[in-house]
């Protein structure tokens, strides 16, 4: 039943081309743009603060995601998830880092209680402090020591903590309402060698989470696209090296439809 329910997804968001405005990190940028064209969405990355609100009120759905932080965006992404919840536009909090530095500890903090965050979407070390766990986290990604901590439990606390959907992507990715628990088996090692998977499954989700009314299918169906788009992208072009295999995903990624995915997919819910 999950299956079907995550595969009816993609046909949907290629039928919307939802609108998606990301305030993401200027390493992967272009990236992210380029990822959510691919599954079908259309992308817009306003992060000034003098036109973030006015962009994300317009938008389908709006991605914050802190991996490059710097003072001027905070503003940005605090008054563009406002706007987004005065027009009941779902937003997707990517909190890059959150447990490496106290800086992005108090953003991540001022996001969580001054947006309603619909999805939170991170590695194990992230979602653990954003749980309220101790964590070692590892700059940007997960840390060997925070990896033994139990995801399914993880994910449940940290939406419930927060009344949101709680997506945990690694080897196995988590996602939970709090109560449902889906476990997600797709994806390639190689995807963790090339900068931005993480940013690019953040946007895609986004885009998923704009075409839908169910949070935690959108979430699901954007984390099982990466994944899938990463086995196919191994498939064509892993033995070529890491920048062919950059490229084959965004390739991937526009190749997938119901059909591909519902083929695809492995994940079961708990």
């Amino acid at each position: 039943m999950i299956v079907g329910e995550i595969a009816g997804q993609f046909d949907t968001v290629r039928e919307k081309c939802p609108l998606v405005h990301c305030i993401t990190n200027y390493v992967t940028v272009n990236d992210v743009a380029n990822a959510v064209l691919a599954i079908g969405a259309s992308p817009i990355m306003a992060d000034d603060i003098n036109e973030a609100a006015d962009i994300a009120s317009v938008a389908s759905a709006l991605v914050i995601n802190m991996g490059t932080l710097n003072q001027r965006t905070v503003a940005s992404m605090l008054a563009a998830g406002k706007a987004a919840n005065q027009k009941g536009i779902p937003v997707v909090f990517d909190p890059v880092g959150a447990g490496a530095s106290a800086f992005r500890n108090q953003t991540a903090k001022a996001v969580m209680e001054n947006v309603r965050v619909d999805i939170l979407r991170g590695n194990l070390s992230e979602m653990s402090f954003m749980a309220g766990l101790e964590v070692s986290t590892k700059g940007v990604d997960s840390s060997a020591e925070d990896e033994k901590n139990d995801s399914a439990s993880v994910a449940k606390n940290a939406a419930e903590k927060y009344g949101c959907i709680a997506a945990i992507t690694g080897a196995v990715d988590t996602v939970s309402d709090g109560s449902r628990i889906v476990r997600i088996s797709n994806g390639h090692p190689m995807l963790s060698k090339v900068t931005g998977t993480g940013c690019m499954t953040s946007g895609i989700v986004g885009a998923f989470a704009g075409a839908s009314d169910n949070m935690l299918s959108a979430a699901a169906a954007g984390i099982c696209a990466m994944g899938i788009a990463g086995e196919l992208a191994y498939e064509k072009a892993g033995e070529l090296g890491t920048g062919s295999f950059h490229i084959a995903v965004i390739d991937a990624l526009s190749k997938i439809d119901r059909a591909l995915a519902a083929e695809r997919i492995r994940a079961d819910e708990k």
